[in-house]
């Protein structure tokens, strides 16, 4: 008899819930198999190491009735519920069977397959990873354990998945929640219409839409990072466009790759645009609920509807690190309200806010030559105290308005520290600072060079419930402001020229705002080492701290005992000490009065007449030493002249000083090149700095090698 004989009556034989099951699966379902024309017997069956299904291809073929025992086990597991065969009744109901009739013998026959499966089922001693388990080491099926008595019930197996039973061990109960709140989860399991599809293409790229009159000022604003067709598609640059729908999504920022002579000004005014966008969408909100409280019918109840303030009214936070950067913000801020409007925008204090930030272009020396970096970021009027209050209104601007009226406060850290105060001060203040929802921290390297203790004081004190009410309302305060929630709602925005520690731990430590963290990470290139010109060898020795908090110790005992005395001989003249930090400054200081050296020093501190002296006396080779701060070289750039030995007692803050001082040795080149030396100190918690000057691959490789000392030459031909 040929196989399609057999076939149809096999199928002749089957009632409505096999055929189903037939056509759905392309098999028998292993319960309702018919061997020698009886029902088979649960039987526990010995699998082989190297068979998944037990079956091959033409076993399958000649023999369709034969199913494995592993098959049989696993079909047990996957029984459904009595709601779930109950539907599948009703639709069988509807379908039509060509070939088969249904008589009550076959009825009756379904009902105590039915019964004898279930009865299967209590009597299963595998769960299905057991034996999965089981048939990968080759053991039999009833050597396993008993499962959990919830992956037995039928009802509860539908609850079965990875992403529930992983979330169960690590948050408990809350399982579910976590899965339905994974964007993952929300990613794959969204179906998209036929319509959705085709109207893709034809989606507009920005979605994001701005507060008037910032949606026509803001091309005119920015035009001149725009070119050609561009300018009307996309009002960004690629570069502003990344920033700004980071900045839309209110998540915290860290971008450690401004610099004042690439894009400082286009990051300027991007986040210019987010924050007096986001003052006017609150402030709108505010004047839009007052006249709703007004309509209001006497007598009816208020409801948390209105709640749209802060327990103060200052919303936005900018720290800038001169005078004249605050000038360019307000600039900013009043071309941004004016635009191609005829009608100009009402200023108050202008004149009085131009002349106490502005700039005399004839105070600052014509002949004075200074690289391209240090007139980006030293132009203008760099005085670094100031404060100053914005207040933002609909077609005006009120400067110099009082912090508790003011919606953008502008500041500098050192402005900002003398009127919060320390402990114990009698006259401080910090309630303006309570409800910031916006915090830009522009230029953060510039404080590593000013005093960064006045950055961390500004944060320990940024969303700390208030000391006095100022006359607040608090029936239209936000509930998360009243609970003290105000900094996991804070942006906070920081921008600077480098990656440092001091800066990322300030990042990581006080930016705890709900939306997430977003922090630039690029990879640092060759080094500025190969921008060294000289003809010069770079030994780079490295210590071992234990720890970081025994590093400066560490440092010190290092270079003293086993750097110092190689350069105390006379032959060694010429020798400068490169100190980045002013407490090492002033630690070596002393130290080489106790020792009656013959050394000079210079810091940020020294008079003009005693640098001039010192740089006077290293040149003729009156000092052997000369102490030099990186604070000195950051905010005067002069060329030291004379040097013929480099110690950089730690590696320089900014990458291209090292460059720098290593090129001041061509200053004064009299035929010495072969007795120049530098020698370079570091650790392993300088992994950042040493990638900036010698390369990633090269850092790597110096940290982990087990020689201490390297030597790099630069300059050859």
């Amino acid at each position: 008899m040929g196989k399609r004989v057999r076939r149809r009556q096999l199928l002749s034989s089957l009632t409505k819930k096999q055929k189903q099951h037939l056509r759905d699966f392309g098999e028998e379902h292993p319960f309702f198999d018919r061997v020698s024309g009886k029902e088979a017997k649960p039987q526990i069956c010995q699998l082989s190491e190297s068979s998944d299904t037990s079956n091959s291809e033409s076993e399958s073929e000649s023999e369709p009735e034969q199913v494995s025992g592993y098959h049989k086990l696993l079909a047990t597991l996957k029984n459904a519920s009595e709601e779930e065969e109950d539907e599948e009744e009703e639709e069988e109901e509807e379908d039509s069977v060509d070939d088969a009739e249904v008589n009550e013998e076959d009825v009756s026959e379904e009902e105590e397959t039915a019964a004898e499966s279930a009865e299967m089922q209590e009597k299963v001693t595998l769960s299905a990873e057991a034996e999965e388990e089981n048939h990968g080491d080759g053991e039999t099926p009833g050597e396993s354990q008993k499962p959990p008595a919830e992956f037995t019930d039928a009802k509860h197996e539908a609850l079965f998945s990875l992403e529930t039973n992983f979330l169960e061990e690590e948050g408990g109960d809350d399982c579910s929640l976590k899965v339905s709140q994974d964007p993952f989860v929300h990613h794959v399991n969204k179906e998209l219409k036929e319509k959705e599809v085709q109207a893709l293409p034809t989606n507009p790229k920005t979605t994001h839409r701005l507060k008037k009159p910032l949606g026509s000022t803001w091309t005119k604003t920015n035009g001149q990072f725009m070119s050609g067709p561009q300018k009307s598609r996309c009002p960004f640059s690629p570069l502003q466009k990344e920033l700004f729908l980071l900045m839309n999504s209110y998540r915290d920022l860290f971008y450690p790759e401004r610099t004042a002579l690439g894009n400082g000004e286009e990051i300027r005014r991007v986040y210019c645009l987010h924050a007096l966008n986001h003052v006017l969408k609150a402030n709108a909100r505010v004047l839009s609920n007052n006249t709703r409280r007004r309509s209001q019918k006497p007598g009816l109840s208020e409801d948390d509807g209105f709640r749209d303030q802060g327990l103060t009214r200052p919303k936005v936070l900018m720290v800038v690190p001169f005078r004249e950067a605050a000038l360019r913000l307000v600039q900013l801020f009043i071309s941004l309200f004016e635009g191609d409007s005829k009608k100009k925008v009402v200023v108050s204090n202008r004149k009085r806010f131009q002349s106490e930030y502005g700039s005399d272009p004839e105070e600052r020396p014509p002949n004075l030559k200074r690289p391209e970096d240090y007139e980006a970021v030293f132009v203008g009027n760099i005085d670094d105290h100031f404060r100053i209050g914005v207040a933002v209104l609909q077609r005006s601007i009120r400067l110099y308005a009082p912090f508790y009226s003011s919606d953008i406060l502008i500041a500098s850290p050192l402005g900002l520290r003398t009127i919060i105060g320390g402990e114990g001060v009698k006259k401080r203040d910090c309630d303006f600072l309570s409800s910031i929802e916006l915090l830009i921290i522009d230029q953060a390297d510039i404080y590593l060079m000013q005093n960064w203790e006045h950055v961390l004081h500004l944060m320990d004190h940024m969303n700390l419930l208030p000391l006095d009410s100022h006359g607040v309302d608090f029936s239209r305060v936000r509930m998360w402001s009243l609970n003290n929630w105000a900094r996991f709602y804070r942006q906070t925005l920081l921008f600077g020229a480098l990656q440092d520690a001091q800066i990322n731990s300030v990042f990581n430590r006080f930016c705890v705002n709900l939306e997430g963290q977003v922090a630039v990470r690029n990879v640092p290139g060759p080094g500025s080492i190969s921008h060294v010109l000289a003809q010069l060898p770079h030994v780079f020795q490295r210590m071992d701290p234990e720890n970081l908090a025994t590093a400066i110790d560490a440092r010190f005992n290092f270079f003293v005992n086993k750097i110092l005395p190689q350069y105390r001989d006379a032959i060694m003249s010429h020798t400068l000490i490169y100190v980045p930090s002013y407490f090492d400054y002033v630690r070596l200081r002393n130290y080489f009065k106790r020792e009656e050296l013959n050394f000079t020093h210079i810091c940020e501190y020294t008079q003009k007449p005693a640098v001039s002296r010192a740089r006077h006396f290293f040149l003729q080779g009156e000092k052997q030493f000369l102490l030099l701060t990186e604070r000195f070289h950051f905010y005067k750039r002069y060329t030291i002249r004379g040097i013929r030995n480099l110690l950089f007692y730690e590696l320089p803050t900014y990458p291209h000083f090292y460059s720098e001082i290593c090129n001041m040795l061509q200053a004064t080149s009299r035929g010495e090149e072969a007795t120049w030396t530098c020698t370079v100190l570091y650790s392993k918690f300088d992994a950042q700095r040493l990638a900036a000057v010698v390369g990633a691959e090269r850092a790597a490789q110096m940290l982990q090698s087990k020689r201490s000392v390297h030597l790099f030459v630069t300059g050859e031909q």
